[in-house]
């Protein structure tokens, strides 16, 4: 009974525990400094008692009930540098809004995005969320990177940190004309150590702790009184729970927030889903790693701590130690919990220029530079979709970028998709020397001296080539009979199909008779549906272009005699 209980619970056993164990206590080593960092750079802009404790919450409570509840078995989920950079801006918006209730608001937002990812599990729209296109998704990271390094510039130079781009680079001049050097030189230091930690030593100890470690010793021994910023007092013990609370004057920037929140972290979670099935050689289940997701952002709320998704450095770090079941996760999330109640002071003093050090390693590692440097070779347009979306993501904000990003994105999609089948749409009225045609149906065409038209399809047929249809079909005048071959096609869209639609209605007031070839399938299906199609007799419908052909003829007063009665092949 014990054994199916935890096979409800995504998949969780105990066989691999000793890997799962080394996986989730390395993955906890590696999320330690990274979700103080992300707390601190979340609520930085916003005078509050919560600070690095959120970015631990959040990794606690996305952690444990993502792996408990998710479809990824090998995941690591927790705080993420997109996910902290939206949450910077609610806090600060909602905190500009209302001093009072802002803060509460804020993680409301948090709970209700949990319920949107949730609500997305429910409704199975797990394998339409990753279907973006490549540019947009290398824009958006690569610009949430630029994000990341331009915030923690202020910070790493000993200042105090802001949560829009544009203020960072306007308080520059002030910054780099009074910068702190002990702040300045634990910053650089830890960037050496996090870039330069040979691969073999990141594998026992991760680069991040060991720079957290020796850099936060030497502020406290070396520097005691230097007065750099450092993350101070944070509480320890349990957390305080955070009721929900919504108020309705602020409901459309709480709802736009929270959808925001929630198609953000599922885009991450599922793309970092993607990462560990490769590792890991299984198959996720997409919809239910939403569900775990809302589940862990709702908890992480409701703890007062920053949303998460999954976490890609984390998972790979996970996988490759050993993790392969939800323990791993949960394991970490557990490790971190008793670094909160029983350890929290050791927090204390680490300097946030190091935690600034730290997150500019992120940043730099986010920003997709493999394909920054051959956009512009594979597609000038893929590439300028891409610098877009970098540009809005930075100075305006991310759902715009992905919003605009996507539609010009599809918009191109589109545009290739119609020019390829309007250069498969042919139409024939004379001898031709088409490969298609038999001998006997390019005679029956020439015979008919232009009184037959034969319009060829294939493939599916979109909207994009309704407009072609009807262009190509208004230059051609002279014709009795049109025949439609639709043999090819594979599906067609209801624009598609209302284009059909039009051409036998101008076919009828014009007098001229039409016959449809081959229609099967979906097409059938649509066409069938749509009123004049009804209408249209049954001895216009054929199954082989050379028995509509050869109707046509007859109906030219083509006689039979002059029509060749040559091998149809």
């Amino acid at each position: 009974m014990a054994n199916a209980q935890f096979r409800f619970i995504n998949t969780l056993h105990f066989r691999n525990f000793q890997g799962d164990l080394l996986g989730g206590l390395t993955a906890a080593i590696v999320a330690l400094p990274l979700a103080l960092a992300f707390g601190v750079s979340a609520t930085a802009d916003i005078s509050t008692s919560a600070g690095a404790i959120t970015g631990l919450y959040g990794a606690i409570g996305v952690g444990l009930f993502a792996s408990l509840c998710g479809g990824t078995p090998s995941q690591i989920s927790g705080p993420t540098g997109p996910m902290s950079v939206v949450m910077a801006t609610i806090f600060t918006a909602l905190m500009r809004e209302d001093p009072q209730s802002g803060l509460a608001m804020a993680f409301t937002v948090v709970m209700m995005a949990g319920l949107f990812q949730i609500l997305f599990g429910l409704l199975r729209l797990g394998k339409y969320i990753t279907l973006m296109p490549y540019t947009v998704i290398s824009g958006f990271m690569s610009g949430v990177g630029l994000i990341i390094i331009t915030l923690q510039i202020a910070p790493l130079l000993g200042h105090k940190a802001s949560s829009k781009v544009v203020s960072a680079i306007q308080q520059l001049p002030n910054v780099v004309t009074d910068i702190n050097p002990v702040a300045l030189g634990l910053g650089v230091l830890t960037l050496v150590i996090v870039f330069a930690a040979p691969p073999r030593l990141n594998r026992i100890l991760p680069a991040p702790l060991i720079a957290l470690v020796i850099c936060t010793s030497m502020s406290v021994y070396l520097f005691p009184n230097s007065g750099i910023p450092i993350i101070g007092k944070i509480p320890a013990g349990l957390p305080e729970p955070h009721l929900p609370l919504f108020q309705i004057k602020y409901a459309k920037t709480m709802l736009g927030y929270s959808v925001m929140l929630a198609m953000l972290g599922s885009i991450d979670s599922l793309l970092t889903s993607l990462v560990a099935d490769n590792i890991t050689h299984t198959q996720h289940d997409s919809d239910r790693e939403l569900i775990g997701q809302g589940i862990g952002n709702l908890v992480s709320g409701f703890l007062g701590g920053l949303p998460g998704a999954g976490a890609t450095m984390r998972t790979v770090i996970n996988s490759k130690s050993g993790g392969k079941t939800p323990l791993s996760g949960i394991i970490h999330a557990l490790v971190l919990a008793i670094i909160v109640v029983g350890a929290s002071s050791l927090t204390e003093p680490i300097p946030n220029a190091v935690l600034a050090g730290i997150l500019i390693k992120v940043g730099i590692d986010i920003i997709d530079w493999s394909f920054l440097k051959r956009a512009h070779r594979l597609s000038l347009k893929g590439a300028g979709v891409m610098y877009l979306v970098m540009f809005l993501t930075v100075f305006v904000d991310l759902v715009t970028a992905v919003a605009v990003g996507a539609f010009l994105a599809n918009l191109l999609t589109i545009k290739s998709l119609t020019d390829l089948q309007v250069e498969t749409m042919r139409t024939i009225t004379g001898p031709t020397d088409d490969q298609q045609l038999s001998k006997l149906e390019k005679e029956i065409i020439a015979k008919a001296q232009g009184k037959i038209l034969l319009f060829f399809f294939s493939g599916p047929m979109s909207f994009g080539a309704a407009k072609s249809i009807s262009q190509r079909l208004s230059i051609v005048k002279a014709y009795k009979v049109l025949i439609l071959d639709l043999s090819d096609v594979t599906r067609v869209g209801i624009t598609a199909s209302l284009a059909i639609e039009n051409i036998l209605k101008d076919a009828d007031d014009t007098g001229k008779i039409v016959f449809l070839v081959g229609v099967h399938g979906q097409v059938a299906e649509r066409l069938h549906r749509i009123q004049s199609i009804h209408q249209l007799p049954k001895d216009c419908w054929f199954n082989r272009r050379l028995d509509a052909l050869k109707e046509a003829a007859a109906l030219l007063y083509v006689p039979v005699s002059q029509i060749s009665t040559v091998d149809e092949h």
